[in-house]
């Protein structure tokens, strides 16, 4: 299989109701991570390193930010002659009910895309992997299908997780949806689902023939009927489910095996560039184990903090264990501790807020405190 021959397909607003805060205004894909990233950026990474060189992102709302930053793919190599990035967004009042009808209803972008296989990829995956060697899996087994999956313990927010038995040689024995016990160790299917497109669109005009919407329940039964593989991602992996799950990503960037590994020179991250003057600091300022993006002004003490471009962190502000996005402005005398803080907000003068490990307070974009 050449990586060439893949069409990358991405859902921007997986899970997106386990995040509302956060997904209030911009899709699961385009929230940002790490001082100057988004979701998206790891997902799109990973496709454009492997090779693949036609990515369609379907959206169904709050795409505007998304759209903002992605742009043309031309960060991430895909604007190429022979290369492509599309947003696909509601259309001709068509449904978005379920993935069933929704990839359904994309069959017009689908049946005109050269590509011979389909890469079906959640927007809510952090993680840095090389599809080239599930390609090669894939292949090698003659596989139908090949899932993803992580072993380990399902994270909160998956209401219906999909899990998988398989053997030594990875085929897949059992298929399970919301397994009876989900505090144990299981073979989650969180990531991305290779299949041959004219497969893939029978068994969905085939389940909407049936009024057979759940997608999950139509992967279910194709193992059954398919050559069904599973892939394990060994490496380090995250996933926006949930507001702790996020919060618990940003704080996990402090430590160097984590950075080294998702930010790999060999498989880099791509994103859009943004130019801003390099970081000032004040003669009073502390700065300790902390992310600081470009273009900021710190005045004051930070710990352990997460601060994206252009935050300014005004003289005598202490900010411990905080999430801060980008053009925030964070007044004189304050005390944040445990605290996520959208785009474009404004913390006044002596303010305190304090959240704690398990329960972090969200500020919301453009808000005045």
């Amino acid at each position: 299989m050449r990586s060439n021959d893949v069409l990358g397909f991405i859902f921007a607003d997986s899970l997106a109701e386990k995040v509302p805060e956060l997904s209030a205004s911009r899709t699961t894909a385009s929230i940002p991570v790490g001082g100057k990233y988004r979701v998206i950026d790891f997902v799109l990474s990973n496709m454009s390193n492997s090779g693949i060189n036609n990515v369609g992102i379907i959206a169904k709302s709050n795409f505007l930010s998304l759209t903002d930053h992605v742009g043309s793919g031309s960060a991430y190599d895909l604007s190429k002659r022979r290369s492509n990035l599309t947003l696909l967004t509601p259309y001709g009042g068509k449904s978005f009910g379920s993935m069933v009808e929704t990839i359904y209803n994309m069959h017009g972008y689908l049946d005109n895309c050269r590509e011979e296989y389909v890469m079906i990829s959640p927007g809510n995956i952090i993680t840095n992997f090389d599809y080239t060697d599930l390609f090669e899996f894939h292949s090698k087994n003659n596989a139908d299908v090949t899932f993803v999956y992580r072993t380990g313990v399902v994270p909160g927010g998956y209401d219906r997780p999909l899990t998988v038995d398989v053997d030594e040689n990875g085929k897949v024995t059992q298929i399970f949806i919301k397994p009876s016990v989900t505090d144990e160790v299981v073979n989650h299917v969180f990531g991305s689902i290779l299949i041959r497109k004219s497969l893939l669109m029978e068994e969905i005009r085939q389940a909407l023939s049936l009024n057979r919407l759940d997608f999950k329940r139509m992967l279910q039964d194709m193992a059954d009927k398919y050559n069904v593989y599973g892939y394990e991602n060994k490496g380090y992996t995250a996933v926006i489910s949930s507001i702790n799950s996020y919060f618990d990503f940003n704080m996990d960037l402090m430590k160097k095996e984590v950075r080294d590994e998702l930010f790999n020179p060999q498989h880099p991250i791509y994103t859009k560039v943004r130019d801003d003057a390099p970081s000032k600091y004040g003669l009073r300022s502390s700065v300790k184990n902390s992310i600081i993006a470009q273009g900021c002004v710190i005045d004051g003490e930070v710990e352990n903090c997460v601060i994206s471009k252009g935050v300014y962190v005004g003289e005598g502000a202490k900010l411990s264990n905080c999430i801060v996005m980008q053009d925030t402005k964070i007044g004189k005398d304050t005390n944040l501790n445990y605290v996520i803080i959208d785009k474009d907000v404004t913390i006044k003068n002596e303010r305190s807020l304090m959240g704690f490990e398990s329960y972090p307070i969200y500020i919301a974009k453009k808000s005045v405190v």
